[in-house]
């Protein structure tokens, strides 16, 4: 694991460089292409969806957006934590406008989406945010889509693709494989990683039960800060995403998820055959066509370019470097899109 980044080095340097707008070539050939300048999105300021659709798909009656013709190629984009839909406000229109049918859904606790039962377990494995997918894409029988996501996004993303190949045309995954190993996440990291983790073991604690129940917002925008100290986001901005924030499930899965990484919190039984397969080593591949991304500026981004994680990826590949934080998409929208349709050409 790493004990720096880029990002480090900015704040050591804050203020030093202005990014410079632009694209950079692709490098042919499979490996990395140069890191992409880019102009930082006023994180959709322009760009608002229309009504948030409602439909019962399994355990949860799921809040989700729906832009394009409906015949058009499907694409499915999932959003982190602590963010919400809004994420896709810019990058959305830009696909729908290029004939892609975009499904853009609220994970469980988040949003508009609900339990359709009061009795069902808040469950937090990762297998169970990969399932609500599958449950959504089956209720708009959709079988097979173009999938794109970042942080709680990329691990639901890439769960798919590596379990359910079949359900998936191609990738773009931010900060490349995601899928969550138990065992591995038992060993500590260097201490300068394990600072950037810092709410992941705040959320371990009673006390971050309480602070996050307490200042859910003021958290978040902390957190949104701390992930992304190039971007200069209005409040205005952050506040759309925050509403989300205000479903009655928000903490306990937040929470529980956190906890869970670091075997903190029961494992489920009803997802063990699905873990199973998760928890192997060496973690299993993702075959599909795939294009990972790094945020330079994101404090999770590994160092090397993409390479601590490229022999997890077995098919098509390339792999990007934008000059942004974690949120990749409401950072770089036009850059975002624009992988999301090479992936798709792979």
């Amino acid at each position: 694991m790493v004990t720096s980044n880029p990002r480090r080095q900015f704040l050591q340097a804050a203020g030093s460089a202005a990014l410079a707008a632009g694209v950079a070539p692709l490098v042919m050939g499979g490996a990395a292409e140069a890191a992409a300048p880019v102009t930082t999105s006023s994180g959709g300021k322009a760009g608002h969806f229309g009504p948030v659709r409602q439909i019962d798909a399994g355990v949860l009656n799921v809040g989700y957006v729906e832009l394009g013709p409906v015949k058009g190629a499907p694409v499915v984009l999932l959003h982190g934590f602590p963010y919400d839909i809004h994420s896709y406000a810019d990058v959305a229109p830009l696909l729908a406008a290029r004939g892609y049918r975009v499904i853009v859904p609220y994970f469980r606790g988040h949003g508009s989406t609900r339990f359709r039962s009061a009795s069902t377990p808040r469950n937090v494995d990762q297998a169970a945010f990969a399932l609500d997918i599958l449950a959504l894409l089956d209720k708009l029988k959709i079988r097979r889509a173009v999938f794109a996501g970042y942080d709680w996004g990329s691990r639901t993303a890439d769960i798919i693709a590596a379990l359910w190949p079949e359900r998936v045309k191609a990738l773009v995954s931010v900060t490349g494989y995601l899928i969550t190993n138990l065992e591995t996440n038992l060993s500590p990291l260097p201490p300068a990683a394990e600072n950037d983790w810092w709410y992941q073991y705040y959320f371990a604690t009673e006390r971050g039960v309480k602070g996050l129940t307490t200042y859910t917002s003021e958290l978040g925008q902390f957190i949104w800060k701390f992930n992304s100290p190039t971007w200069k986001f209005s409040q205005a901005v952050y506040d759309r995403t925050a509403a989300a924030f205000k479903n009655p499930d928000y903490v306990p899965i937040v929470i529980g998820n956190y906890r869970w990484r670091l075997s903190l919190a029961p494992a489920e039984p009803e997802y063990a055959d699905i873990e199973k397969k998760l928890q192997v080593m060496p973690p299993p591949p993702i075959s599909v066509p795939t294009i990972t991304i790094d945020g330079r500026y994101d404090p999770f981004t590994p160092e090397g370019n993409g390479s601590s994680y490229r022999s997890h990826f077995t098919g098509k590949y390339r792999h990007r470097t934008f000059d942004v934080g974690h949120n990749v998409p409401q950072e770089a929208p036009r850059e975002f899109a624009q992988a999301v349709v090479d992936a798709d050409r792979l």
